[in-house]
């Protein structure tokens, strides 16, 4: 196994001794001390990441192509409307 640099030339931080990555940024002998190290092997995505473009393929629109839904507000109004002639009504009596 070869031995760690005394800094990572990645980043610059000191290694210690014999270990196995950089403590600041994840490069390693197998990774060949490479700036992806760090984030490579967590499943982030990289800066070349297009999110419009993975929501069009995961879920078929964009973001401002999301329908929302219509036709609520009037039903409250109408909900609000009967609630009061009830009222009213009882109040009457």
């Amino acid at each position: 196994m070869p031995t760690a640099p005394d800094y990572c030339p990645n980043c610059g931080a000191e290694v210690p001794p014999n270990a196995r990555a950089c403590p600041e940024c994840g490069s390693d002998e197998r990774t060949g001390w490479s700036d992806r190290a760090g984030t490579e092997r967590l499943g982030i995505p990289h800066e070349e990441f297009n999110y419009d473009e993975f929501i069009r393929e995961e879920f078929g629109q964009r973001p401002s192509e999301r329908v929302k839904p219509h036709g609520i507000r009037w039903r409250w109004w109408i909900v609000a409307v009967i609630l009061l002639l009830v009222l009213l009504w009882t109040l009457s009596r």
